[in-house]
């Protein structure tokens, strides 16, 4: 399974691509980072959004962060200002860096129980397993947005793990 250095070297490389894809989407205007490209959450600015709400939601049931409002339904809607929405990532991500320097084997080997809006009821899964998800969910959502942005006519610089992760 995963180890503290696994979850230290994905929060690094978490905040470096979203370093990246703020910076690519700063390229843009308004209208073309909310315009709906067809992705799952439609646009840029909504998927951005989303992807912080996620991440929020996790860090409140890892390590005891305020939980965002509303549902997935309503994640997309977090920030309305561009702004906003990149100060909230940025300080998010330092977030995530910082608590990754402080999870250990023994709390990544235990099980974490919460009520799960998702599904609808009371779930208990693996430490390890949540927290590989919040980053396979990041990179996942991370996707869309790359192929949004280069749609867009947006560069952003490499996305390979190999090649941006400080090990």
């Amino acid at each position: 399974m995963i180890s503290p250095d696994w979850v230290r070297m994905m929060a690094g490389y978490n905040a470096e691509m979203n370093r990246r894809w703020y910076a690519a989407a700063g390229q843009l205007d308004d209208a073309a980072r909310r315009r709906d490209r067809g992705a799952f959450f439609g646009s840029i600015h909504a998927t951005l959004n989303h992807l912080l709400w996620a991440d929020r939601i996790w860090m409140s049931r890892f390590d005891g962060w305020d939980k965002p409002a509303g549902g997935i339904g309503e994640s997309i809607a977090l920030h309305d200002g561009f702004a906003a929405l990149a100060t909230a990532r940025a300080e998010t991500d330092a977030g995530i860096v910082a608590w990754a320097g402080r999870v250990d084997a023994a709390w990544l080997a235990g099980d974490l129980g919460w009520f799960s809006g998702a599904v609808g009821r009371d779930v208990t899964r693996p430490r390890a397993v949540l927290v590989a998800h919040m980053f396979n969910h990041q990179t996942h959502h991370r996707g869309q947005a790359h192929a949004m942005l280069t749609v867009a006519g947006a560069r952003t610089e490499d996305t390979d793990l190999w090649i941006v992760a400080r090990a």
